[in-house]
């Protein structure tokens, strides 16, 4: 699409544009470049991802930036994708030019291997060359250089009438000159006189000139480089497979109930505030409320948790989830770019399109790689015919050394990486930020946990019962729920759905109370049932008896509250209810420390309930009784003892110590506030998810320093062999096109991370 055909688009903070047409991280480097020349404009151009990410001031016309890029010599598009279509799992346009693109290679490098195969055989086992042989290498060669080798040709004229030179200016020149030198050798010199023969060398030695061709480098040289091209753009498309499953996890169409009539739309016609139908087996349209109806919600391909969450009136949904049980009314609260998934999908997205401190080096190196190689080509030449060997010897020194020289294995290094890493991440619930968050995560010593939430459920659960002398456990657990069940407040439906739990169904209340600051009492299978404080039974005349009296005093003399029930006029046992801690903390402490962590419990709660949990999981440092503002200070503290301190909380009081940490979590179970100000967000509310997370973080982080340290030294080792005549150019070609698939192959590794808290 031309500047003239764009639509005027004004820029509000950012916006992302589809480049095409970069082949190497020279390229991208280039167009950044020109991009941040403009007047008040930053530009963030990534080779892996294929965008470019532009934050300019209001009323920025993106057509301008868009000319800008064609002015460099490539092409640019504002992503052909919105809100709705990212819900809809849509792809967008730009997704069928990649796939063009790919098929293009796919047919070049076909036809350059059934080509250039016998030409190098022939080149290399001198028991084949029969006669003539070196003219039929021409008409097998020829045509690989000219139409498989075309992309890189072109690449290589639209940079030079730009002034600038990329990684398709070297294998350009290099594949053209070998071509040119062999027709000159055939038509004009000795080499193309019957019965030639030449043996095959690993290495450059002194030779006639005139009497060698070099139709095996032209023909290998380009079916390598086609291949490892072909290979890392279908790597790069896998390695983004994630992306796509996030965005294709939408559902496409909604049973939306409008003035009682159910039908069925289309997901981007969803208004807010909209009910809809999902049946069981069905996906969950978008995030909203339950207005009717109750059932079983599997978020397992959102979140990663296997076990299905009940869910009933009221409770909160979102979009994607599957609905495992009874047929489902939902009132929509966000669609669109509004949705969790979409807000997923935008964060992994985000994370992959920026640029680690490692890959602004790596960045600064490709920008200035090729121009130092060409110089280094030519400078090889020259001392090679200044040494007083034949031209044909200096002439493939030089061509070695431009083949050999690989900057995309460099500019690939970090982005593969990060774009696997992220995508991983998110299959598994965690979302990473931003590549600069794996930087953090290696030097992380400590990690402060919040209570209420992270550590424990953040819900009053039932968790001890203690029955008097001749009460059946079962039967106190009936009754007390029956009652309970009735009322609203949050202990009492702890209590109810802690003996629906333990002892089935409950049966019905009759004649129900609700006696203010004291309890609730009501008639169950004609019982007369008290639950609540020990003065509701002090009215009925009801003595508590010492062994339930011990049991309520140790209960709260942990910080946990104690609910007494008593029937037919005698006391019958004593409740316990209290903030469980989740049954995986422990598990996820003992990680932290396995990772070199000290943990470190910090809560509002009083002294006592925190040091109990902390005993629970296994945290021997508790910091308690700290008010919201104040966890910043203790975060700021713990930094400047020299600690790189790590952070996992979920509520709004958690918000300002997240953000101070140098390294925030965000359990996704928690509010927006906490997620907005955190480093990654973790979607389950399992706290071993943390671990994975950092656990992930550090192999990402690993995976991109062993890619930099191969592409580094690749290039440092091989140039110099190249130049001193120790490499023959098609090696040299075989030996770059490995180096990139290497790189993204090692990075494709991070595919099998697995998660521990499964």
């Amino acid at each position: 699409m031309t500047t003239a055909e764009q639509q005027p688009v004004q820029l509000s903070e950012s916006v992302e544009l589809e480049i095409g047409g970069m082949t190497c991280a020279s390229c991208a480097m280039r167009i950044e470049k020109k991009l941040n020349k403009l007047d008040g404009v930053s530009a963030s151009v990534n080779y892996a991802t294929e965008k470019a990410r532009v934050s300019a001031p209001q009323g920025f016309d993106v057509a301008a930036l868009i000319a800008e890029v064609e002015k460099t010599g490539y092409t640019a598009a504002v992503p052909v994708k919105s809100a709705k279509a990212a819900v809809r799992g849509g792809a967008a346009e730009g997704e069928s030019g990649q796939d063009a693109e790919l098929r293009g290679l796919r047919q070049r490098l076909i036809g350059s291997i059934v080509l250039s195969v016998p030409v190098i055989l022939l080149a290399m086992i001198p028991a084949l060359q029969f006669t003539y042989w070196q003219w039929a290498s021409l008409v097998l060669a020829a045509p690989v250089v000219v139409w498989a080798a075309w992309p890189f040709h072109k690449a290589a004229w639209v940079n030079l009438r730009h002034g600038a030179a990329t990684m398709d200016t070297l294998i350009s020149i290099g594949t053209l000159s070998a071509l040119l030198w062999s027709v000159y050798a055939l038509f004009l010199g000795t080499a193309g006189e019957p019965g030639m023969t030449h043996a095959f060398e690993l290495t450059v030695g002194p030779s006639d000139g005139a009497a060698n061709i070099y139709l095996e480098v032209a023909a290998g040289v380009t079916m390598f480089v086609l291949a490892g091209r072909y290979f890392e753009k279908r790597s790069k498309r896998q390695a983004g497979a994630a992306m796509r499953a996030l965005l294709e996890l939408g559902a496409k169409e909604v049973s939306v109930l409008r003035g009682g009539v159910e039908s069925k739309i289309a997901i981007e016609d969803l208004a807010v505030g909209d009910e809809f139908v999902v049946r069981p087996g069905e996906k969950i349209a978008s995030d909203g409320v339950i207005v009717d109806g109750s059932s079983a919600i599997d978020a397992s391909m959102l979140t990663g948790e296997s076990v299905p969450v009940e869910v009933a009136p009221g409770d909160s949904v979102v979009g994607a989830t599957v609905n495992a049980g009874g047929r489902l009314v939902i009132r929509a609260t966000r669609i669109g770019a509004d949705t969790q998934l979409a807000q997923m999908a935008k964060l992994v997205e985000d994370a992959q399109s920026g640029k680690a401190e490692v890959q602004r080096l790596a960045d600064r190196v490709s920008g200035i790689f090729v121009p130092i190689v060409i110089g280094i080509a030519v400078a090889t030449l020259g001392a090679w015919l200044g040494a007083g060997y034949p031209a044909a010897a200096a002439f493939t020194a030089a061509v070695a050394v431009l083949i050999i020289a690989c900057p995309c294995a460099l500019g690939l290094a970090t982005p593969t990486a990060l774009l696997v890493g992220t995508g991983r991440g998110a299959q598994l619930g965690i979302l990473i930020k931003g590549p600069e968050v794996l930087e953090s995560t290696r030097t992380v010593d400590t990690i402060v946990l919040d209570k209420t939430g992270t550590v424990t459920t953040g819900k009053m659960t039932l968790l001890a019962v203690t029955v008097a002398d001749g009460t059946n456990e079962e039967e106190l657990l009936r009754l007390a729920g029956a009652v309970e069940d009735a009322s609203e407040h949050p202990i009492a439906q702890a209590i109810a759905a802690g003996a629906t739990q333990r002892a089935g169904g409950l049966p019905a209340v009759e004649s129900f109370a609700n006696i203010e600051g004291k309890g609730v009492q009501g008639v169950v299978d004609g019982h007369l049932v008290l639950v609540g404080r020990d003065s509701l039974l002090a009215e009925w005349a009801i003595p508590l008896g010492a062994e339930l009296a011990d049991a309520k005093a140790a209960a709260e003399q942990r910080g946990q509250t104690a609910v007494v029930v008593a029937w037919d006029g005698a006391a019958r046992g004593v409740l316990v209810v209290a903030d469980a801690v989740k049954p995986t903390s422990a598990e996820a402490i003992a990680e932290f420390t396995r990772l070199g962590l000290t943990p470190i419990l910090l809560t509002g709660d009083n002294d006592t309930v925190a040091r109990q949990i902390a005993a629970v999981v296994g945290i021997e440092r508790v910091i308690a009784e700290v008010l919201p503002q104040g966890k910043v200070d203790v975060i700021a503290q713990l930094q400047a003892e020299g600690r790189v301190v790590a952070m996992v909380g979920d509520g709004v009081n958690d918000a300002a110590a997240l953000a101070q940490a140098d390294l925030g979590l965000a359990m996704g179970t928690g509010t927006d506030a906490a997620i907005e100000a955190a480093d990654l967000t973790l979607v389950r509310g399992d706290l071993r998810s943390a671990a994975d997370a950092i656990r992930l973080s550090r192999r990402t982080l690993g995976t991109i320093k062993v890619n930099l340290f191969w592409a580094f030294a690749y290039n440092v080792a091989a140039i110099p062999l190249a130049a001193l005549g120790l490499l023959n150019p098609m090696l040299a070609g075989a030996a770059m096109a490995f180096s990139s698939v290497f790189v993204v192959g090692n990075s494709l590794r991070l595919r099998s991370f697995r998660s521990r808290a499964n």
